[in-house]
Formats: structure tokens, sequence, C-alpha cells
């Protein structure tokens, strides 16, 4: 049977007893979804770090509420991991590996060796290199399996009455800092707090960048009229975080 041939329900009636690694992103809440209707036994796993933006965190369990699932959330420390915390190209492996063995381990504690991860059939081998860690440990991810893209999650999302259908895709915190500089609590928490800030402006799928102190605003093109109308507002607020704010011209798409 093709990966095309493959449907999720039939793929619960071959493991009918799984643990999903639960980020609250579009892709793992449809999973979790799925595994909610047609297998057995589901439980979801959150794992919580300086990474995740605390929405990210209540998303999640807001989710897991709204779906009858129980939740786990486990505390991981990332930057106890020299390669992590040193940004190095290899850092998303690292970092993948370390948070799905938290979630293996907290798995097989409760009884279930089967774990699932969101990744869909969009998603690129070549730009996601924490998708190693998933072949090494043997994660599975249904929704790739299954030859579901982004397209088609959102829409049978929508479909599902589920608020993530059209949810932004949210990098972890780690991406906004450039790569070969140190990642630290307080350029993490800077992250957060000046793209909390925009948000509560009205941006909407942006991203703080930043390189040795200064930060650079990509926002989608509709969304260059909003920051020129906030300026003074936004050049306050992220100067408590960074010595200088700055647009790049080239919009996000």
């Amino acid at each position: 049977m093709s990966c095309c041939d493959l449907k999720l329900e039939d793929y619960f009636t071959r493991f009918p007893h799984v643990s999903v690694a639960f980020s609250g992103g579009a892709d793992s809440t449809y999973l979790l979804y799925a595994a909610r209707t047609y297998a057995k036994t589901v439980r979801a796993y959150f794992v919580e770090s300086a990474f995740q933006p605390r929405f990210e965190r209540e998303d999640a369990k807001r989710l897991a509420r709204q779906l009858g699932v129980e939740l786990r959330i486990l505390p991981l420390d990332p930057l106890s991991i020299p390669e992590v915390a040193g940004n190095l190209p290899d850092r998303c492996y690292h970092c993948k590996k370390a948070i799905f063995q938290a979630i293996l381990q907290a798995a097989a504690e409760d009884g279930c060796t089967v774990l699932l991860d969101g990744t869909n059939a969009s998603d690129d081998a070549k730009e996601r290199p924490g998708m190693r860690a998933l072949e090494e440990l043997s994660v599975r991810s249904p929704l790739r399996e299954c030859g579901l893209e982004k397209s088609q999650i959102r829409q049978l999302s929508k479909q599902a009455g589920l608020f993530t259908w059209d949810k932004p895709a949210y990098a972890c915190l780690a991406t906004r800092i450039a790569a070969g500089e140190e990642i630290t609590p307080d350029k993490l928490s800077a992250a957060e707090a000046s793209e909390e800030d925009l948000f509560s402006l009205g941006f909407t799928d942006f991203r703080v960048r930043s390189q040795n102190g200064h930060a650079r605003l990509e926002l989608p093109l509709a969304q260059f009229p909003l920051a020129l109308k906030h300026r003074e507002e936004i050049l306050h607020r992220l100067k408590a975080y960074y010595q200088t704010v700055s647009l790049n011209l080239e919009a996000r798409k």
C-alpha cells in the first residue's frame, strides 16, 4: 500500500495505542484529533522550555481539554546541551533529539511505546534537520506517511472545528537568534516579549530576528503600512530589549 492509499483511520487500526508529541500547532493538533477519533488510547505530551512562548503552552492545554485528551507537560532545558546553546548548524537536530527522548521516556512510563509527531508530507527533510532525530528514535509521522500536505491538513482542521486551522506556523524562539551567536535565556526572553508587543499592536505571521543586540522585523508586505502607523510605538517598546530596530524590506512570505 502506497502512502497515498493509506488513510489515517487505517493507520490507527494498525497502531491503536499511541502517544503524540504535541506542540499546539496546526499539524500536531490535527494529528491528535485523528488519534482521539480513531485510536483506542492516546496520550499527548508537550515539552516546555524557554524555546516555546507561553501562548503555545496555553494553546496546547486548551486544545487537549477541547479534545478530551490527557496532556502531560514535560520540562526541558535545551540550553544545557552545548550544541544547542552554541547555536551550531546542527542545533535543531540535537534539540529535537532531546525533546523526543524526553517524550519517549515519559510515554514508556505511561505504558506506550508508539510515539507520533506532526511532520506532514509538505515538510522537506533538507530544511528540517530535526527530522533525522525522528528517524533515529523511530518516531512515526502519520500525516507524512499518509501523504497529507499542509493545505489539506488546514482544510481538514477547519472541517473538524479546530481553531488551529488557520494558525500561522511558529518556529521556536531559538530561530530568532542569528546562527552561530550564543543563545541565552535573556535573548529568548527578549524575542518572546518583543513579539508579544507586536501581537498586541495587531501584527500577525511575523518574526523579530536579532543579531548582536540589534533587532530586524520581518513582516508580510500587507502589514508594512501598519508598521509605519505604529513606528514610534514599535521603537519605544522594542528598544527596551534591543539597541536598534530595523525593518527588512524583503517582505515575509
